[in-house]
């Protein structure tokens, strides 16, 4: 007797081959199979799921990522019917079809959030798999565009745009550059590419595309809801941040660089004789005996004991420069090379770059010890705690050079002991701060911040604040600041700052360059963390004996240093104010540095706000960006009332206001009738 057969769900005939896919459950989970291809998609905390799929098998475990190891529990249903999966978990619902296309709607009224869309009606489809060899794929993952969508996020950017529309992004890590690839999309979703691989993301008006160049398997997390509810969830699954400790959220000075021990000294001696606020003061490299043998040489530091010592008593934190590259010149190199820990080439020397060291006259080759290996990363922690902790209790570092500083940089040739060098090469700066932060930890230490010239997606959890690299030094440079500071706190990471007053270059005795100086002290001052840096007129030739002209408050005149020392004095009175809002940071994942829709997404103007924002919820700050400004006009959101925290005058929210900003005023407006120590 036949057997009816089985209805087949409706799909396109204009494929090649149409594919049905089957639909299981498994563990809580929806699977899709067909034509070789694997999707898997579960719940991974309140309102968010994981998608991972893969040509060729079933999904795989335990590949390296920004994901903690295990998923927050959250309630969710699965229902297989008329052809297709559907997956609801909180304010997130996904459909598939037979085909596999996936569609993520906000649950509570079925709007399409985000779509996957297809390349063709022919081929390829919403994922491609492109063979590269030994299992690995160039990946795409698309979706599709949305007229009045607006995104934020991915990382650290020089370009200067906020919303994101319409850039194509490298998904690499250079000076400067830094790619962390979440995303916060308008429509009310955060999407973040759980895949260090190198690549790039395009988000094109006729599509977005996401592409890694060599991977295993497409991996994915995405949220539904407001920016601030995304903030919470996103730095739930990957981490938030430690609790900021008080020295840190003071000031801290710096610059290239102090030669020796006495330089340094007398610096932290005359803030202290011209009582100046004063947190932290950083040892610069080439304070070392040769490039990774991470110790103070003697002959111009004689006594860090001594240092340290007198520092503590004045109150002054000690921060030292760590850098990851290792000269062949280096006690430790050796070592390194033998047990294999450094990063490996596929071609060629165990060599990533060309850089000075002392006893040599010209460059040497220098490698890189792999921060993803953890027997790698106990021996570099050994010799930091050995050189550095143990005799003088230094616990705070400044993580430079750590995307690493390839040079060429040609991340096809690394490999790493996490995998090839295009498969995993952004996850190095997480992986590095983590050395430090793993390090501190098992000796008991609770306080840990590093200072990172790059991170990935979670390197929030391993105490790594980010700045914003070797830039420039104008007013266009410092505009570009605040679009990159904002896209980094929507990217996870809370602790962020800029050399205030830009690295490459500005003259002290310049009255152009005092201007730019004045307005990026007052940006500095009210900016995540605060500290003074550069590479200042007149410089000297990269090398062991290089220094650039004076960087301190004093350094720029009568006139400039006196607003420098009101605005020190400003940071000063609201650091209480600043670890209240940090501690929002580690219990929360809210940013310090906040766009203006974190806090106000129901007001449309807000989310085109990119020369503003607000310093935690309750101060919104306007700097000046422009030369010869005497007046700066601001947004104030709607939905509060503001108040000029230097005149009292009140404004109600959803208008644009002028207000008076002469050299020493930073235009800076209360919220709701907060009241916070500005003005003296």
């Amino acid at each position: 007797m036949n057997q009816p057969a089985e209805t087949q769900p409706q799909v396109s005939l204009a494929q090649s081959s149409p594919t049905v896919g089957t639909f299981r459950e498994r563990d809580g989970a929806l699977e899709w199979s067909g034509r070789q291809e694997t999707v898997r998609i579960e719940p991974w905390g309140p309102d968010a799921v994981r998608v991972r799929a893969r040509l060729g098998g079933p999904v795989l475990e335990g590949l390296p990522g920004a994901l903690l190891d295990e998923a927050p529990t959250t309630p969710s249903t699965v229902k297989i019917e008329d052809g297709g999966g559907r997956l609801t978990v909180g304010a997130l619902t996904v459909e598939v079809n037979a085909e596999g296309l996936i569609r993520f709607l906000r649950t509570e009224d079925s709007a399409e959030l985000l779509a996957e869309d297809r390349a063709h009606f022919w081929w390829p489809g919403s994922r491609l798999y492109t063979a590269v060899g030994n299992g690995h794929h160039r990946l795409e993952q698309r979706f599709a565009a949305y007229d009045d969508e607006k995104l934020y996020g991915l990382g650290q950017h020089q370009h200067g745009r906020f919303d994101q529309k319409g850039l194509v992004l490298d998904l690499v890590q250079r000076n400067a550059e830094v790619g962390i690839p979440v995303l916060t999309s308008s429509r009310g979703y955060t999407l973040l590419w759980n895949n260090p691989a190198i690549g790039r993301v395009e988000l094109a008006h006729n599509g977005t595309r996401w592409v890694a160049d060599s991977a295993r398997q497409i991996d994915y997390w995405i949220t539904a809801g407001d920016p601030a509810g995304a903030q919470r969830r996103y730095s739930a699954v990957t981490g938030r941040t430690p609790m900021l400790p008080e020295w840190a959220a003071g000031f801290w000075q710096c610059k290239l660089r102090y030669r020796t021990q006495d330089e340094l000294m007398a610096v932290a001696r005359e803030y202290k004789r011209r009582g100046l606020p004063i947190s932290a003061i950083v040892c610069d490299f080439f304070h070392w005996t040769h490039l990774g043998d991470w110790k103070f040489d003697p002959k111009e530091w004689p006594d860090p004991a001594a240092m340290v010592r007198e520092l503590d008593e004045l109150g002054i934190k000690l921060v030292v420069s760590v850098w990851p590259s290792v000269s062949p010149l280096s006690e430790n190199h050796p070592v390194l090379e033998q047990r294999g820990w450094f990063i490996g080439t596929q071609y060629g020397p165990m060599a990533h770059a060309d850089w000075p060291d002392k006893e040599v006259a010209s460059t040497v080759q220098v490698a890189f010890y792999d921060a993803t290996n953890p027997e790698a990363r106990e021996f570099v922690w050994s010799r930091i705690k050995e050189n550095y902790l143990d005799p003088y209790g230094i616990t705070a570092f400044w993580l430079d050079a750590c995307e690493p500083e390839l040079k060429p940089g040609f991340s096809e040739n690394l490999r790493y002991w996490a995998g090839p060098g295009l498969e995993v090469g952004n996850i190095y700066p997480a992986e590095n701060a983590r050395t430090f932060y793993e390090g501190l930890v098992a000796t008991g230490e609770e306080e840990v911040v590093t200072l990172n010239r790059s991170a990935w997606a979670g390197s929030q959890r391993y105490g790594a604040a980010l700045w914003s690299g070797d830039i420039g030094t104008d007013f266009p440079t410092l505009r570009r600041q605040i679009a990159a500071g904002l896209n980094t706190a929507l990217s996870g990471i809370p602790w962020w700052n800029t050399d205030i007053g830009g690295f490459h270059g500005g003259d002290p005795d310049d009255p152009a360059y005092r201007e730019v100086m004045v307005r990026w002290f007052q940006f500095g001052a009210l900016s995540p963390l605060m500290r003074l840096h550069g590479f200042r007129d007149p410089g000297m030739p990269l090398g062991p004996e290089m220094t650039g002209g004076p960087n301190e408050v004093w350094s720029y005149g009568e006139e400039a240093g006196a607003v420098l020392e009101k605005y020190l004095r400003l940071r000063e009175r609201l650091k209480p104010y600043v670890l209240r809002v940090m501690r929002e940071a580690h219990e929360e994942g809210l940013p310090v540095m906040r766009p203006l829709f974190l806090e106000f997404p129901g007001d449309q103007a807000a989310w085109s706000v990119d020369d503003s924002y607000l310093f935690g919820p309750d101060l919104l700050v306007a700097p000046v960006l422009t030369a010869g400004a005497t007046a700066r006009t601001a947004y104030l959101p709607t939905g509060a009332t503001w108040t000029d925290a230097w005149t009292g005058e009140t404004y109600e929210g959803g208008q644009a206001v002028t207000v008076d900003a002469p050299l020493d005023r930073i235009p800076l407006f209360l919220r709701d009738g907060a009241r916070l120590p500005v003005a003296e």
